[in-house]
């Protein structure tokens, strides 16, 4: 029997026939909460979004994805919950994508029981805090890419185009539009408004050479079309030479060297939260320093 079964009187029966006259047993007393009861009440207020709650033996809760989802954690409000004393809870990383059926939390409690003042001022601290946990599901979105070089835009995509694919198809997107460019301001512009006037959702510029900031052609292509830098340079490794912008909520983003590997790098970290429509800040591509050395 797992710890925190319910005594049955069947089960009285079963323990006498393997020949056991006692057992220990816990009373709850009238300031606790059962360990089920409390993991399934901060299940129901730590999150919102696409996923179910399953009860699992043992005082523990998961929350499932019930779809395609990017999970958005609140990693402060986090640390504060998990200082409560008799309830801890830990969930996937911050703008990671979660397939349909992958746990992307769990609440485990104390042994047994927890103390109802912990239980509702975590509660409290929630309902008016939270959510915890976002699993906002992930949707098709229109991918435009710009495939530009000093010389030829042709050699950027015969270069780019293969690997793009295998990143694409790692979040579910299996086309895109593409359109190759010179690398110059006049060019790139052109080639972003056209992927815009086409409905793309998302743009992605794989450009052959590394800027210098963003008065190189890239920024100065993205200024010109009203689209504001929103972020310079990523604490991460590879792909700290980001340069990421917003288009009327159409996210902008060029970041060199990234589409030379499938390995792990920015544009990966970033791809999640854009296909759920999240608009990113210039604050959260600054977190992403923690845990941001991709390769050792």
């Amino acid at each position: 029997m797992a710890k925190g079964h319910m005594l049955r009187p069947e089960d009285i029966k079963v323990l006498q026939l393997e020949g056991m006259s006692q057992i220990w047993v816990a009373e709850l007393d009238a300031d606790e909460v059962h360990e089920d009861e409390a993991v399934c009440g901060i299940a129901a207020e730590m999150a919102c979004g696409s996923y179910e709650v399953q009860i699992a033996p043992g005082g523990r809760a998961n929350l499932i994805a019930s779809e395609d989802v990017c999970v958005l954690v609140d990693e402060d409000l986090l640390r504060t919950a998990n200082c409560t004393s008799g309830l801890v809870i830990a969930t996937s990383l911050n703008f990671s994508m979660a397939h349909r059926g992958q746990r992307v939390a769990t609440i485990k409690s104390a042994p047994f029981a927890v103390s109802r003042t912990d239980f509702e001022n975590s509660v409290s601290m929630l309902r008016e805090r939270g959510p915890i946990l976002q699993a906002r599901p992930v949707q098709p979105v229109p991918i435009g890419v710009i495939y530009s070089d000093p010389a030829s835009g042709d050699r950027a995509r015969g270069m780019y185009e293969p690997i793009i694919r295998q990143k694409l198809e790692r979040v579910g997107v299996h086309s895109h539009m593409a359109v190759n460019a010179l690398e110059n301001e006049e060019h790139v512009s052109r080639a972003i408004q056209y992927l815009l006037r086409n409905q793309a959702g998302i743009v992605l510029i794989a450009s052959t050479t590394a800027p210098a900031g963003p008065e190189d052609a890239v920024g100065l292509a993205m200024a010109k079309i009203g689209c504001p830098i929103e972020r310079y340079l990523a604490p991460v490794e590879p792909g700290h030479l980001l340069l990421f912008g917003y288009k009327d909520e159409i996210p902008v983003v060029s970041a060199p060297g990234c589409f030379r590997s499938p390995r792990q790098n920015v544009i990966d970290l970033l791809l999640p939260p854009m296909l759920s429509r999240y608009r990113i800040s210039r604050w959260e591509v600054a977190c992403l320093g923690h845990g941001g050395l991709l390769t050792q």
